[in-house]
């Protein structure tokens, strides 16, 4: 993963979080000149997100860490594999543990999660898609992961494409008024996708000039008809409470997307520890503390 400037804040806000005022466990029981040696141990198999994070975590303590990836951000783990290797000073482990382990856990449950859904759907045309239904923050983070995951990014933000949903329509009337608005202020300059929930709101919204519709919490049956009268003229999503029970029943609906809120609203992170091999002498270690 590129670090840029914006994960670099995150990462930095995450650590300024985690020791407003340093580590007083750590600093009163190790000595700054001890050197260990540790892995990232998955206790459970998944998807991987978020390792070059972690070792930007450490990096950002002592730049001289080191950190060596047995496993890249969208490879499959097993329980019981060493996903990487970190060396340096004992202090800048313990200091960075548990933030490396919040972002890299947080995301490889999200790309885990990903991918069981691109897995369920394998086969259809249909592709995962993310929701912004993403912890406050790390949208960014997020959305990486369910790449990593072999998912698709929707949207971004509010400022990305025009998507009407079902309170625009209670305040603009009708599915065809609303794309009719939206089109008149901008043109081809957005995206318009919206909300339909009945055949007849989807004729209206393909009839205004939607580029694609959204079909909100339809049965399979409902979202049959309207692809089947849609013919392939703009792209169907399906949306709305969909799990791993149901994805398969709307891609076969013949969908083109499915979004899944589960994907980041409520992901259960994989287990995954830091675990300390021990204190290392100079000669049995890449990373050196300075004399003093």
């Amino acid at each position: 993963m590129n670090i840029t400037p914006e994960v670099d804040r995150l990462i930095a806000a995450a650590l300024r979080e985690d020791m407003p005022r340093g580590d007083v466990t750590s600093d009163a029981l190790v000595g700054r000149k001890s050197l260990s040696r540790a892995v990232f141990l998955a206790k459970e198999g998944g998807v991987l997100a978020g390792i070059d994070i972690a070792a930007r975590v450490f990096h950002r303590l002592d730049a001289r860490t080191s950190f060596n990836r047995l496993f890249r951000d969208g490879q499959a783990f097993r329980k019981g594999d060493v996903l990487a290797e970190v060396e340096g000073r004992s202090l800048v482990l313990l200091k960075g543990e548990r933030t490396a382990l919040n972002f890299l856990q947080r995301l490889s449950g999200v790309a885990t999660a990903t991918r069981a859904y691109v897995e369920a759907v394998a086969g259809t045309k249909a592709r995962i898609l993310d929701t912004r239904k993403t912890t406050p923050s790390l949208r960014t983070l997020e959305k990486y992961a369910v790449k990593m995951g072999g998912g698709t990014n929707h949207r971004r933000s509010l400022s990305d494409m025009v998507l009407i949903k079902d309170n625009h329509l209670a305040l603009a009337g009708s599915a065809g008024e609303a794309v009719r608005r939206a089109r008149a202020k901008y043109g081809r300059r957005f995206k318009i996708e919206i909300e339909v929930t009945s055949l007849v709101q989807a004729r209206q919204a393909v009839e205004a000039g939607a580029d694609m519709i959204l079909l909100d919490n339809m049965s399979p049956v409902a979202m049959r008809r309207v692809v089947a009268w849609v013919a392939g003229r703009v792209p169907c999503e399906a949306s709305g409470k969909v799990d791993l029970a149901s994805v398969r029943r709307a891609a076969a609906a013949g969908v083109d997307f499915i979004s899944v809120g589960r994907l980041t609203h409520s992901v259960r992170a994989v287990d995954i520890s830091l675990e300390f091999l021990g204190p290392l002498g100079r000669g049995r270690n890449r990373a050196e503390a300075p004399e003093t």
